[in-house]
Order: structure tokens, then sequence, then C-alpha cells
């Protein structure tokens, strides 16, 4: 705690109207959104490649950008980081009544249930699929939405069902390429990404996480085809879409 201390001990003192820093001065909650974002995702990161040294950085970074924004806020009357930990340790407390209350043994999914129905009916929350931010990625807000969605019972029971709505989606995809239906062509193409992140949640696969290690793959794969042209002393331009490809290949055995 110590640590803590010293932390926004330090931003009140860049944040000094007579002897701050210049820059933090200048910063607002609205300009600082885009590091909270920045920072975020170097945390996710340094978590993929399992690197601690970088996490415990990474989460520092993260850190400040709360600090900073509840510094901000202060100046302002608005509260305080005080303010902000009471907060969230109001809403653990009460959104786990079975380790705060009355004990109760439960599985995690009726933990993760029993959180959304807190939510919903003791919070004054409207509508079930109120709460999840619309500045999410359009990814992680579909995922967040069936979700929500899935905890009361609206979602699909197999996998083999949401397969066959897949196909159903890419036919009409077919039919709108075919009539060059700009508008419908978005429009299915939209559907048929939110019906694979639902096969995703099915199979307890993270949409995020892999199509991420798609993009990682098609990198190292694209790379090793750089790498081959550059080699040969070509460019990539001029070289045939067949040749490309058969070094693509090349480097899918490679990886096996």
């Amino acid at each position: 705690m110590d640590q803590l201390k010293r932390l926004i001990g330090i931003m009140k003192k860049l944040r000094d109207k007579e002897s701050g820093c210049p820059w933090d001065l200048k910063q607002t909650p609205e300009s600082l959104k885009k590091y909270i974002l920045e920072e975020a995702y170097e945390v996710l990161e340094a978590i993929d490649d399992n690197d601690k040294e970088e996490l415990k950085k990474e989460l520092g970074d993260l850190l400040l950008q709360i600090v900073f924004q509840s510094q901000i806020a202060e100046e302002r009357g608005e509260f305080n980081i005080e303010d902000v930990a009471k907060s969230i340790s109001d809403k653990l407390e009460r959104r786990h009544p079975h380790i705060f209350g009355e004990k109760k043994t439960l599985t995690p999914d009726q933990v993760k249930d029993n959180w959304e129905r807190i939510k919903k009916e003791k919070e004054g929350k409207e509508r079930i699929l109120d709460g999840v931010p619309r500045s999410f990625n359009a990814l992680l807000r579909s995922l967040r939405l069936q979700q929500k969605a899935g905890a009361v019972g609206f979602e699909w029971q197999n996998s083999v069902d949401i397969l066959e709505k897949v196909k159903e989606e890419i036919n009409e995809l077919e039919e709108g390429i075919k009539n060059n239906d700009i508008q419908n062509i978005e429009e299915e193409i939209g559907d048929i990404l939110f019906v694979m992140v639902n096969l995703a949640k099915k199979l307890d696969v993270n949409p995020e996480d892999a199509l991420q290690k798609a993009n990682n793959k098609f990198i190292g794969r694209f790379n090793y085809i750089e790498r081959t042209v550059e080699a040969q002393g070509k460019k990539m331009e001029e070289q045939s879409l067949d040749y490309l490809d058969s070094l693509w290949n090349e480097s899918k055995k490679s990886e096996k």
C-alpha cells in the first residue's frame, strides 16, 4: 500500500498547478482515452507472451491511467481514488452474496448467472443487455451480448444447430453476391460473424484469442513468403499469385 500511496502522491505533484508537469497538466479524461486502450492491449500481449516481468510493468502503466483519471476527477470535485476503490469493493461484495453473505457452494456457472441476476434486479439495470459498452470492439461486444442472452437461456442448445445457421447465413451471402446487393452483402457478413462468435462461445473458445492466433499465423506465413522472395533477389509485387501461394504451402509444411 505504501507504493500505491507513493504513486498517488507522484500524480498529485505532476498535476500541481504551480510546479507540475506541463504535459500532465494539459491532459483531460478525453485526451487520455487512447492511452487506457493502448495500455490494456499491452497488458493482454504480455499475458499472451507469458512474460511476467513485462506484465508487471504493463499493469503498472494501466494502473497509472486509473490514478490519472481519478486525480483529474478529484480536482474537479467529482470523486477521488478512494471513491473508485470503494465503488468496486462494494460491487464485489454485493455480487458475491455466497461469500460475503450466507455461505453457499456454487459452480462457476451459477456464480456467473447470479452476477447477472443481481446486476439486473438489485442495481437498476432495466434490460438484460444493458451494460455492454458501445465502445467495445465489435467482436468483444458481440461475445458479451450473447453471453448475457445465454445466461437467461436464449441460446442454441448444441453446436450442430449453430453450424446449420452458419451455412444458412453463407447461402444468404452468396445470394447477395449474385445480386450485387452491397447493403445485403454487408448485413450477411455481419450475420456470419455474429453466428461464428456464438459458435465459439458454445465451444468455449474465446473468439478474440482465436482470431489473434489466426492473425499471428498469417503474419508468420506471409513473412516466410517475403523472406524467400527477397532471398532470390526478387520483388513481391512482381510474383504471380500461384507462386506466392506455393510458398504459402511451403510455410505451412515447415510449421509441422
